[in-house]
């Protein structure tokens, strides 16, 4: 039997962004559109720290597999890059520098706190062969592509129906 928590719908949100977004990237979609509207933990009147979802953007350039990320404001020893079971996973938190914790705002859009994002790896890249480098606030993942694993390009041909093979609509 499970304990009883206290019931969040933030929490819910972040569930239902986690799997939309599950298969969205699956179609080739945008996954971070969610992130985009104004559905943080303060419109529900949660005011624990929202865990922030950087951008990021994966490609194949050149034979290598690229992963960023923006973190500006961020000292790359804050941030942990792991894999695990094929998931890249870049984990970090950005610190509120200000002296006084009480200002009165006239907006609020920097995101302060722990952020984390994964995404599953292409099958074939090695965890140990990722390369990281972080500068002007992006952080750059690279490993090269396997050859068995790089996308392959296949032409469809296309035949015009032979004479009399055409179906006839009938009318009913």
């Amino acid at each position: 039997m499970g304990f009883l928590e206290r019931w969040r719908p933030s929490r819910e949100l972040d569930r239902f962004r986690s799997e939309f977004d599950d298969m969205l990237e699956r179609f080739g979609f945008d996954r971070d559109w969610f992130g985009r509207l104004p559905f943080d933990r303060e419109f529900f009147g949660e005011r624990e720290s929202a865990g922030a979802r950087p951008a990021i953007e994966s490609f194949i350039q050149d034979s290598k597999f690229v992963v960023r990320t923006d973190l500006p404001g961020i000292d790359p020893k804050d941030v942990d890059i792991k894999v695990l079971a094929g998931v890249l996973t870049i984990k970090g938190h950005r610190e509120d520098k200000r002296e006084t914790k009480k200002a009165d705002f006239f907006r609020r859009e920097i995101r302060y706190g722990s952020f984390e994002r994964s995404i599953p790896l292409p099958q074939g890249i090695k965890a140990e062969d990722l390369k990281a480098t972080y500068h002007d606030g992006v952080l750059e993942l690279t490993a090269p592509m396997p050859k068995e694993a790089a996308p392959k390009q296949v032409k469809i041909q296309v035949e015009a129906p032979k004479a009399g093979t055409e179906k006839k609509s009938e009318a009913v």
